[in-house]
């Protein structure tokens, strides 16, 4: 076929152009205009190869291969396939595993099905020699395109250099289109004034009925840990107390959790470290409010899916503000909105967990470097109250 490919090593090309703008390969120091990058690769492959683009391959890791924000944007792009490998941690450095094959295995596949002339890698992997002669060997031109060198040396393999039939640098200038050094913010570039809100949200007094901020469902399917209940023959030994959220040491070293009687306390994690809340402790009006699970129908629940992978990027912020509307949108009337905002910035619980269940479908929330993201719940429940004050007209103070 008359058309060129494009395989990208996406852990090589960001790594690389963060070694060039930020002085180091830490892909966090960087900010990428995916769309822009993805429209200057595709606009330069045609011009080297003179040949129309059929599709740009994205290879990348991910932990567990769940999609990541950025993955979820490139693969409702037009043209680009998203093909992901697995992101371990060891020895305190993060390593992508079957990227590498996978690349080989399509960059084969294309050449022995004839599926296109010319073949563009951006990668710097000696593994990927062997394909590459493959390639070759089935009349396929392989282009072979590097980012600047910080150092200006290569930082490709030199027997990938040697066999590649085109080289191309793709320098400060042409990186610079799309990529730029990413500036420190605390809030990771969220409205400082939302987050701020529900970080300040004030703890109750000590049986005062309320709890202040959302009781937190443990995001590794397991049920809220209880606390020490009296045993027959004596009490029971206290689990060690974690000290602010639980880690996935912290909720192992609790065991199988027993069910507490019907007047026993539980311990929540909220975004104040521990709270204690008892069974009766929510309000009746806040308790009854109906889940978005409850106001979706079955046709809208497919229409829902069928959003949440084509068009939902799976930032926070932008997850939270999602499941709002939706929810926002079913209400039959506006009673229940009224009094969900009246309880700004406090989201009941049973529509929190609803919401963070929701966000563990984009991979958000995940256990990182043994932490609980909690950044990550600031911005989906600063998210959500966005939507619902736009729909409401509330104006909050910022604090």
């Amino acid at each position: 076929m008359d058309r060129c490919v494009v395989l990208v090593d996406a852990g090589y090309l960001l790594g690389a152009a963060a070694s060039l703008l930020a002085g180091e390969p830490a892909r966090p120091r960087i900010a990428v205009d995916h769309a822009r990058l993805i429209q200057g690769l595709r606009e330069r492959a045609e011009a080297d190869t003179g040949r129309e683009l059929l599709r740009i391959y994205w290879f990348d890791g991910a932990p567990d291969r769940v999609p990541q924000p950025e993955h979820r944007r490139l693969r409702v792009m037009p043209r680009v396939t998203v093909r992901l490998g697995a992101l371990t941690r060891s020895d305190g450095r993060w390593a992508q595993k079957g990227v590498d094959a996978a690349m080989h295995a399509e960059l084969t596949e294309l050449a022995r099905n004839r599926a296109c002339a010319d073949i563009v890698l951006v990668t710097g992997d000696g593994d990927l020699l062997p394909g590459l002669m493959s390639a070759k060997e089935h009349g396929v031109a392989v282009h072979l395109w590097a980012v600047q060198a910080a150092d200006g040396d290569y930082n490709q393999s030199e027997d990938l250099v040697a066999e590649a039939d085109e080289r191309r640098v793709l320098d400060r200038a042409w990186i610079t289109q799309a990529v730029r050094v990413s500036e420190p913010q605390a809030n990771g570039g969220l409205p400082r004034t939302d987050i701020a809100a529900i970080l300040s949200a004030p703890l109750p007094e000590k049986g005062s009925g309320e709890s202040g901020t959302p009781a937190e469902p443990a995001t590794n399917g397991t049920a809220p840990a209880p606390a020490a209940c009296p045993a027959q023959g004596g009490e029971a030994p206290s689990p060690p107390t974690p000290k602010g959220v639980p880690t996935p040491k912290d909720l192992a070293s609790l065991g199988r959790p027993v069910p507490p009687p019907a007047t026993a306390t539980l311990r929540w994690s909220s975004d104040r470290g521990w709270i204690e809340r008892g069974p009766g402790d929510e309000p009746g009006e806040t308790a009854a409010l109906p889940t978005l699970a409850q106001l979706t129908s079955a046709e809208q629940r497919w229409a829902d899916r069928e959003e949440d992978i084509t068009t939902v990027g799976g930032d926070p912020f932008e997850v939270g503000q999602v499941f709002a509307r939706r929810w926002t949108e079913r209400l039959a009337n506006e009673t229940p909105l009224r009094q969900l905002s009246t309880e700004y910035p406090r989201i009941p619980h049973r529509i929190d967990g609803e919401l963070l269940r929701y966000a563990a479908r984009f991979g958000l929330l995940a256990h990182k470097d043994d932490q609980i993201d909690e950044q990550d719940r600031y911005a989906i429940r600063a998210g959500f109250w966005r939507e619902v004050d736009g729909r409401t007209g509330a104006e909050r103070a910022p604090s």
